[in-house]
Order: C-alpha cells, then sequence, then structure tokens
C-alpha cells in the first residue's frame, strides 16, 4: 500500500506494490517497507518473496519460453516496440516514483528513463538482426550452418542506483533475443520495477515472459535462481563481493554469466589538455547521481603543471552545488542511499585526512543521508580511497609528473571498468587508451554511456557486454550443423 506520495502520480495503475508472476499480481502477508531517502518516511510497503515464490516465477518463464522464443523476431519487436513508447508516455510518472524511492534529482531521474528506454529501442530494432552464417565446408560432400538460438531463462539481479535503466538494459536483449527473464530488483528501489512490470503487461508480452520479484532476502533469491536448472543465464550488476559469490554459485550448473561490478575509475588531465573542458567533463564524470555509479569517477590524476589551476576551478564548480530533495528542480544532488554509504565514506575521508590529505571542499556530513560534496588533495596511494571505490559525492585528486607514472598509478587496481582521461598529442592519446586495462576509455569526455556502445569492465569489473550489436550476443548460444552427404 502506498501511504505517501500516490496522489502525486497522474497514472494511479503505475504504482505496485505486489510481485508480478506469470502475468499476475501477487500479494503475500510478508512485506517490507520502502523508504525515501530524502527524509527516512516510509512510502511503501511491499511484497516480500521467498524462495518459493522464485520456483513459481522460473517455472513460468521456462513455459512462457516455449511460447516467446517461437515469436517471429518481427513480432518480438512490435511487442518491445510498444513497451518502449508507453514508457516514454509516462516518463513523469516514472522518474517521479525513481526519485522518490531513490533520491537522484527529477532531471537526472527523467534522463534515467529515457537512457533505459533507449535499450528497448536499440533491442526491438537487433531481434531482427541476429543473423547465423554459411561457412565453406570441408569438402565438397559438406556445408556448415551456423544459426544462433536464445539460451533459455535469464535470471537478472539489478541494484538500486540505476532501478530502471538496469533493468532494461539487461531484460531488453534478453527478449529480442527470445529469452524469459525473471528479475530480483534491489529492495530499496522495487516500485520502478514493478512500474515497468505494469507497462510490458499494457504492451502485450505473454504471460510468464517477464516477472518481477522484490525481497529483503538477497541472498536467498540469488542461491534458488542460481541453483535452478532451468535458468540458463545470469546477468548481475553490483559489488565486486556479491559477484564472485554469483559467480561461484553458477559454476556448479555451468551457467552462462554476464557481471558488470565494481569500479575504481581513474580521470587523467595531462598538461596539454584543455583545463576547463577537463574540469566539466570531471565535474560530470565524478558527481552524476551524487557519485553513486560505478563508472563515476574515482581517483583524479593531475599533472603538477596544471594541478593547481584545476583544482581552483574544480573547486568553485564543486562549491557551488546545491543539494537536497530530488523533488526541487534546482537539486543537484539528492540523498545517498542509506546510512551504510554516508559511514563509509566519512571514514575513508577521515583516513586520508589522517596520512596527510587536505580537504579542499566539503569533507562533512551535511544532514541525514547527505554528505558534503567533497574534494580533497595531497591523496597518495597509501590510503584507503586510492583502492576502494568511494560510490559518494568525494573527489580525491593525485599528482603526477610523466606518462609512465600516471599509467602504472591508473591501473594499480583490481577493478577494470571506466577510465578518462583529457591530452590533446594524438600520439599521447594512442599510448595512454591502450595502456589503460579498462573495459571503457573515455578521451576528452566524462560521459560515455550509451546504448550503441559495449558496456562492461574487465579484471575484477566483471565480464560480457551490455548495449551495442554485441550486447544480444550475451543471451544467445551457436548452434553449428555440419550437413554430410551433399555431394
Amino acid at each position: 500500500m502506498l501511504v505517501v506520495f500516490s496522489m502525486e502520480i497522474k497514472d494511479q495503475s503505475l504504482l505496485k506494490t505486489e510481485a508480478y508472476i506469470d502475468g499476475k499480481w501477487i500479494s503475500k502477508s510478508s512485506s517490507f517497507k520502502v523508504s525515501n531517502p530524502y527524509d527516512g518516511k516510509e512510502i511503501a510497503t511491499v511484497t516480500d518473496c521467498d524462495a518459493s515464490d522464485m520456483n513459481d516465477a522460473i517455472l513460468a518463464a521456462e513455459k512462457a519460453f516455449r511460447i516467446w522464443s517461437n515469436y517471429t523476431a518481427n513480432k518480438r519487436s512490435r511487442i518491445l516496440q510498444s513497451w518502449y513508447k508507453l514508457i516514454l508516455t509516462h516518463v513523469d510518472d516514472l522518474a517521479h516514483i525513481l526519485t522518490v524511492e531513490q533520491g537522484k534529482p527529477i532531471a537526472e531521474a527523467k534522463g534515467e528513463i529515457k537512457y533505459g528506454a533507449s535499450y528497448i529501442e536499440w533491442f526491438a530494432e537487433e531481434a531482427k538482426r541476429v543473423y547465423g552464417d554459411v561457412i565453406p565446408g570441408q569438402s565438397r560432400k559438406n556445408r556448415i550452418t551456423v544459426v544462433k538460438q536464445p539460451v533459455g531463462v535469464v535470471g537478472a539481479i539489478t541494484p538500486w542506483n540505476f532501478p530502471s535503466a538496469m533493468i532494461t538494459r539487461k531484460i531488453a536483449p534478453a527478449l529480442a533475443a527470445g529469452c524469459t527473464v525473471v528479475v530480483k530488483p534491489s529492495e530499496y528501489t522495487p516500485l520502478s520495477a514493478l512500474a515497468l512490470a505494469e507497462l510490458a503487461s499494457r504492451a502485450g508480452f505473454p504471460s510468464g515472459v517477464i516477472n518481477i520479484l522484490p525481497s529483503m532476502d538477497a541472498p536467498a533469491l540469488g542461491v534458488s535462481m542460481t541453483s535452478h536448472p532451468k535458468v540458463k543465464k545470469i546477468s548481475f550488476t553490483g559489488s565486486t563481493r556479491v559477484g564472485k559469490i554469483i559467480l561461484k554459485q553458477s559454476a556448479d550448473q555451468v551457467k552462462k554469466v554476464t557481471l558488470e561490478l565494481g569500479g575504481n575509475a581513474p580521470f587523467i588531465v595531462f598538461p596539454d589538455a584543455d583545463i576547463d573542458a577537463a574540469v566539466n567533463g570531471c565535474f560530470a564524470s565524478k558527481f552524476r547521481n551524487g557519485g553513486q555509479t560505478c563508472v563515476c569517477t574515482n581517483r583524479i590524476f593531475l599533472h603538477t603543471s596544471i594541478h593547481d589551476e584545476f583544482v581552483e576551478k574544480f573547486a568553485a564548480k564543486v562549491s557551488s552545488i546545491k543539494t537536497g530533495n530530488g523533488l526541487d528542480e534546482k537539486t543537484f544532488i539528492g540523498p545517498m542511499i542509506n546510512e551504510q554509504a554516508v559511514s563509509k565514506d566519512l571514514e575513508l575521508i577521515e583516513d586520508a585526512e589522517a596520512k596527510g590529505a587536505k580537504i579542499v571542499v566539503g569533507g562533512h556530513r551535511a544532514q541525514d543521508l547527505f554528505l558534503e560534496p567533497t574534494i580533497i588533495c595531497d591523496v597518495n596511494n597509501t590510503m584507503d580511497i586510492f583502492s576502494s571505490e568511494i560510490f559518494g559525492p568525494v573527489a580525491a585528486v593525485y599528482q603526477f609528473e610523466t606518462e609512465e607514472e600516471v599509467i602504472q598509478l591508473a591501473n594499480d587496481t583490481n577493478y577494470g571498468l571506466a577510465s578518462y582521461f583529457y591530452g590533446r598529442d594524438y600520439a599521447l592519446i594512442w599510448r595512454v587508451a591502450e595502456a589503460l586495462e579498462y573495459g571503457m576509455v573515455g578521451i576528452n569526455t566524462g560521459v560515455m554511456s550509451t546504448v550503441a556502445a559495449p558496456f562492461g569492465g574487465i579484471k575484477e569489473s566483471g565480464f560480457g557486454r551490455e548495449g551495442s550489436k554485441y550486447g544480444i550476443d550475451e543471451y544467445l548460444n551457436i548452434k553449428y550443423m555440419c550437413w554430410g552427404g551433399v555431394e
């Protein structure tokens, strides 16, 4: 039952608090509360699913797979396009729901809804482009053909920081390929997921094709998902620690797995860079969603010759940030997601200060779940912040002298998701781009996520790619057919 903001939503039927299994809204006696991180007020009481519900959803998805996978690509594409159009029609309501349960500013929330919808549109088109091959045979008596087929039931586990886009980015390619899906959204942000399910129902997906299971017991549902023989593929976005658990659990049945895990993104500014452009790019990369994204800038490496100029201009921008209620159009950064997130960043700041770092801007809790936008200078690799994923509005600044030095520092991490650098020397750009050990490199830009590009990392940031023409391959099996006796 919604208790706070229901009257502010134009389409009240988007406010769902029950599980969505086999095309039905399922209510249970067990439930959990969802709160607005801005003021801590309860906004909803949501059905709390358990392992038996997961089993029911998987069986429903397996049954639906026999129907959905036999639809023509054109038919699947049309239903996906219908879903895409419905999401854009209801972008304001969806953004409002997202802001109230997650905290991000309303403008960012609208951007996320549109960004997430773009994956549905993209893969609606890619559904019609799952091509095979005819390969020259080893003799005149043989012919070789290759076809691609959907893997089957897909289990998706999604995070709270992008509660709409992380779902669509995973399940749009799965659905386009002919798979069916079971989704466990974050317990902090289930309302966005359930609203998407309502619109999917209106778009005409058959019962069981999409299933959404909110739950407080993520470990139990994760085990149920990874251990079930009918689930053929797992896609997870979240922490590296949990990702490793998911991978181990999936190994017993050798399931296909896509992992999009933590990051420790470097942002390098070379002496020949356009400083103003670099400041703007760093600001956008660091403080998007209050720094609560896996591709946010984590470590800012400035050449000593431009360090002071950059910090002065960067500090001026950061000092102007307005924090507050995400529903306020003037708010640039909303609250952090919970107390644990705030406390962790405060501990990183305190450790850095104790070891000689200097706070230029911020550095303290503002109120409740708000952390002041912060810049710390004179940071070095002996401090905890160097090796930790900050996941908050804290910018850690380092200095370097040579290209070789900064490449070594940038790569000195177990993570390998996103990286950024600014410079004008094209020879240097090629060298640095090739030397950075990351799945994604932003060159003279601080924002690079787009549906047309393959999103994903290397090392302990995971494997597999989401988006682009490569994204649908994660949900397909390749079958080789050798034809004998042709001649």
